[in-house]
């Protein structure tokens, strides 16, 4: 379970559901305080166990002789092989982009030349039927996929891959059902019409396949090669997997460095100058990939994909040019968009939590949800363009009006001859070939004031109550497109008074919403400027990020840290809490925990492996080993079971530190790939052992990080996630006393249980 147990906690049988709570085998009994924050969280709609990730160098006797006997030529392989990997990252991640787009354009595509057709010929109760049908059908595809494969796949992935880079590690966020279900499902909830994106899950797509590809092999499929070995720890695996999470968003919007930034602004706990020159080098790859794949479809070998999808550049040809009363105007639809978009936050944090008592109730729930909202979005599209009158094709228009067989601002719904339905060329689209019919240029292809209106009002409704069923949904078109219509309305108002076009206006809108929903200004900067192809708009993009995010944060949080916090991730923030200035690292632990000495009988550390859920236990070494107790070190769950499981066992207490380095490897003790950990089930140990002897110091980690215990608790909070730590020791000031205090986990920093223990600093009573 969770590493909190160090604190106290047992949950008995570990299937995340919950159960009996048993107290701590503490030595001294006369601290009493213990963690009750919880160990679950919810992922997809499932109750699931968390635990930390660990990326702390080890330095114990057998790593340090890894590290001592590697050879120049491993060290370049390494090397040459990280490099490998991210570009093997950046060309999945590409290919699967480029797939997904094109399914979605050819299948969107069929089924609305199907209902235009009917459409054509009056039969307009069929083509609703045909048009309502084809969205359910693939709904309830994307559906199926999510409640009864991969329940961890639904929603955009975001919040998860965000906090499995901060350092949880969820069940199944990452895993390769998961990616199945995330590209698939995505694909047919997209093109079934719903207001969602396949861009937030992109970023989910591409950190599994950074994962699936970093595992270091796998013994369970017999695919674990000696030179995959040195990415066997936590370390590597975020590394590439922040990689895989820049290429996501470069292979959903061709922003390669929008993509380097999203992962340094928003994904990323952590950060290096080496990780930048691998991220950008990703993608880069994905961008020369998409390039390639969309140079070749321009021929028309793609089927209906070709104009839509990854294609939004050059939407904005106006010349740039503005005045104060201009400023005025942005300034005023930033204040708006940042109002606008915390409410956005607001809804979507309580229809989640409505829909999560839904889905709780069995796969089949979820379905049947999926289903309704469907229809629903189906009745909205088709239904709310009948409200539209007809308008006359602009004269002089060198585009066919109005347009018949592809996307186009001219469609022509129910309207006669040489007529057209501005609403329905919004609806009647795909999602993204909508954002280019919002975001293009010209007075000749203006919305009316009415229409605009009505798209933002049902988008915005929309992209609310379709966000948290149980299908891969990303947040960032549905934002996009509420921003743009909103942006667009403003624009077409304030015409008269302003040198802006429409169409900039429009993409302004969009950076309103987007810093109002999900707080990123840099990133999201550089996304739509390299969407937009248009650097003449940075001043104005980067005000309106800065006035919305600004408003915004006033009220609430990001969509996404909302999530994470819903979801009961036990994410660690940059910054300290106030309060936690006024208390000490040792005011929050619950004293000295279950510790071994140097050399441990076989009996005692099978009972402290099967009675509790530790995952790391502090080694002293005592006499005759040492001339005083002292902290010897923290040795690991997982290497006890490898130590176990190779009975190194000797009759009397004593070191045979030498015989167990000669015996065992440092990749023996390297964490798991896609196959099995070793679990104490494994273990067969009969009674004459249990009384045998096994030396921890081979295995313990000498040099851990530790703390004073009258070191701050925000100091040590900071410590902690700029480390990336497990396990941070606490240890005495004074001599005489034992030699360790308590350890901090990452959830010993969450409020819930700080404020648990100090009510008096809760700064919400």
């Amino acid at each position: 379970m969770g590493d909190r147990d160090e604190h106290g906690i047992e949950i008995e049988g570990g299937d995340g559901k919950g159960g009996n709570l048993k107290e701590p085998l503490l030595l001294q009994k006369s601290v009493s305080r213990v963690n009750t924050t919880s160990q679950l969280a919810i992922v997809g709609a499932n109750v699931c166990p968390i635990e930390s990730l660990d990326y702390e160098i080890l330095e114990n006797d057998l790593f340090k002789q890894d590290w001592r006997s590697r050879k120049k030529k491993e060290i370049y392989r390494y090397v040459v092989l990280k490099w490998t990997l991210a570009l093997l990252i950046g060309l999945a991640t590409g290919l699967v982009g480029f797939f997904n787009n094109l399914a979605v354009e050819n299948i969107a595509g069929f089924k609305l030349l199907l209902t235009n057709n009917l459409m054509l010929k009056e039969k307009y109760y069929q083509a609703f039927a045909a048009y309502a049908s084809c969205n359910v059908v693939l709904a309830v595809i994307a559906a199926a996929l999510c409640a009864y494969i991969a329940p961890a796949a639904a929603g955009s992935g975001i919040p998860e891959v965000k906090a499995y880079l901060n350092g949880i590690d969820s069940y199944s966020i990452l895993a390769p059902s998961t990616l199945f279900v995330k590209i698939f499902g995505s694909i047919f909830g997209v093109a079934g019409g719903f207001v969602v994106g396949k861009e937030g899950p992109m970023v989910h797509t591409g950190a599994c396949i950074a994962n699936l590809l970093g595992q270091g092999g796998s013994k369970k499929y017999g695919l674990t090669w000696r030179w995959l070995r040195f990415f066997k720890n936590d370390r590597d695996r975020r590394d590439l997997i922040t990689c895989g999470a820049a290429a996501g968003v470069a292979a959903a919007f061709r922003a390669p460095v929008g993509g380097v930034l999203f992962a340094l602004e928003e994904a990323a706990s952590w950060w290096r100058s080496a990780l930048l020159w691998r991220t950008f080098f990703t993608t880069a790859v994905v961008a020369v990939v998409l390039r390639s794949f969309i140079e070749f479809c321009r021929s028309g070998k793609c089927g209906l994909f070709g104009q839509g999808g990854l294609i939004m550049f050059d939407v904005n040809s106006a010349a740039t040019t503005y005045t104060t009363p201009d400023l005025l105007a942005v300034i005023f639809l930033g204040i708006i968009g940042g109002v606008l978009g915390s409410l956005y936050n607001y809804f979507v944090d309580k229809v989640l939590r409505t829909y999560s008592i839904i889905n709780e109730r069995g796969p089949m729930f979820k379905v049947m949800l999926v289903i309704a909202i469907s229809f629903l979005t189906s009745c909205c599209s088709y239904g709310l363009p009948w409200l539209m009158p007809c308008t006359p094709c602009p004269a002089h228009m060198e585009e066919e009006c109005p347009t018949v067989g592809r996307s186009g601002n001219f469609k022509n719904f129910q309207c006669p001859p040489n007529q057209y339905n501005d609403l329905a060329s919004l609806f009647f689209n795909t999602n993204d070939d909508a954002i280019r019919n919002l975001l293009i240029s010209g007075v000749d292809k203006e919305f009316h004031i009415s229409t605009l209106l009505l798209f933002f009002s049902a988008i915005y409704a929309l992209g609310i109550i379709t966000y948290g069923i149980a299908i891969p949904s990303g947040l960032f078109i549905p934002v996009i497109l509420a921003g743009a219509s909103y942006g667009r309305l403003v624009g077409t108002v304030l015409g008269p008074l302003s040198n802006l076009d429409t169409g900039l206006f429009a993409l302004l809108g969009a950076a309103s919403f987007l810093g109002g929903t999900m707080r990123m200004t840099v990133s999201m900067c550089v996304i739509l400027l390299e969407l937009t192809n248009n650097l003449l708009m940075l001043p104005l993009v980067m005000l309106e990020l800065l006035i919305s995010k600004t408003v915004a944060d006033s009220f609430n949080k990001g969509v996404y840290d909302q999530i994470v916090k819903m979801k009961g991730l036990p994410y660690m923030e940059a910054h300290a809490e106030p309060y936690m200035r006024n208390l000490v690292a040792s005011d929050v632990v619950s004293g000295p925990l279950i510790t071994f000495s140097g050399v441990e009988k076989v009996a005692n550390i099978l009972n402290a492996l099967k009675f509790t859920r530790h995952n790391g236990f502090p080694v002293i070494d005592e006499p005759p080993f040492s001339e005083a107790p002292e902290l010897c070190g923290l040795v690991l769950r997982s290497h006890l079971l490898v130590l176990l499981k190779g009975k190194k066992f000797t009759k009397h207490r004593a070191t045979t530190g030498s015989d167990i380095v000669r015996t065992f490897k440092a990749h023996d003790f390297a964490k798991a790939g896609l196959g099995r950990g070793l679990k104490l089930e494994d273990l067969n140990i009969n009674d004459e052992e249990m009384e045998m002897y096994v030396d921890l110091h081979p295995i313990t980690n000498t040099s851990p990080y530790t703390v004073v215990e009258t070191m701050s608790l925000a100091k040590a909070a900071i410590l902690f996630r700029e480390l990336g730590l497990r396990h941070l020791l606490v240890v005495p000031k004074t001599p005489g006393r034992p030699p360790i205090v308590g350890i901090l986990t990452r959830h010993d920093f969450m409020p819930e249980h700080i404020l648990g223990l100090y009510p008096h600093f809760n700064p919400h009573k």
